[in-house]
């Protein structure tokens, strides 16, 4: 018996295979099946279905989707001394695909679980820098893999200083999280973007956001 359909699984889920079978949003899409293929922590499905082509014809397709849940992230920046706060910290996807030794310079961030996007980035942000926010600004939402992967990251912006630190940071021990709370200056990090330094998607987004149209773009209105 397959632990997540009507038996929980280690997390106490069931039902995982009836997600998606109601999707009525676009009449070029039938969902036909959805076959349940690991719930270890996060849940991999595949999914069949009927999809309508533009000159009309239907073709049976299937696709395996990653669900991790949704997060959120944050940019921390400072204006008057020009400075961001990122972290490092070491990924093993990113290792085993040709990353010289996984420690990737990121933006704050993490899953959602319970809370609304907002508390997250919040959670998030004390959590792995020390710093408690303030006014959050709202940037985007973006689906940062969307050929497999069905996460939604709520990306925001928020000030920092002296005066939001609260703690040393640098994540949970208890999940196994080993963070550096890395300072610098803005137009560092986004030489970095350029160069190659910072390869973490969601943190190229942010930081050249913050170039164009945020707290660093050009101009006497800035």
């Amino acid at each position: 018996m397959t632990a997540g359909l009507s038996t929980p699984d280690r997390r106490g889920r069931t039902g995982l295979d009836r997600v998606g079978r109601d999707l009525d949003g676009n009449p070029r899409v039938r969902v036909r099946d959805v076959t349940l293929l690991s719930s270890d922590w996060y849940v991999l499905r595949r999914t069949t279905f009927d999809f309508q082509h533009r000159d009309g014809t239907w073709s049976s397709q299937q696709r395996e989707t990653y669900d991790r849940g949704n997060g959120a992230t944050v940019l921390l920046y400072d204006p008057d001394r020009r400075t961001v706060l990122l972290t490092r910290q070491f990924r093993f996807p990113a290792y085993v695909n040709g990353h010289s030794n996984g420690m990737l310079l990121e933006t704050a961030a993490g899953l959602l679980d319970a809370d609304d996007p907002e508390r997250a980035a919040r959670r998030e942000t004390a959590e792995e820098t020390g710093h408690r926010i303030g006014e959050l600004h709202h940037v985007f939402d973006a689906y940062t893999s969307p050929g497999s992967v069905t996460e939604r990251l709520h990306c925001y912006a928020a000030r920092y200083g002296v005066d939001t630190r609260r703690s040393a940071g640098g994540g949970r021990a208890d999940e196994g999280e080993e963070i550096e709370v890395v300072e610098l200056p803005f137009d560092e990090a986004l030489e970095l973007v350029r160069t190659g330094g910072i390869v973490d998607a969601k943190t190229i987004m942010l930081v050249q956001w913050a170039a164009l149209h945020g707290p660093f773009r050009p101009g006497p209105d800035r």
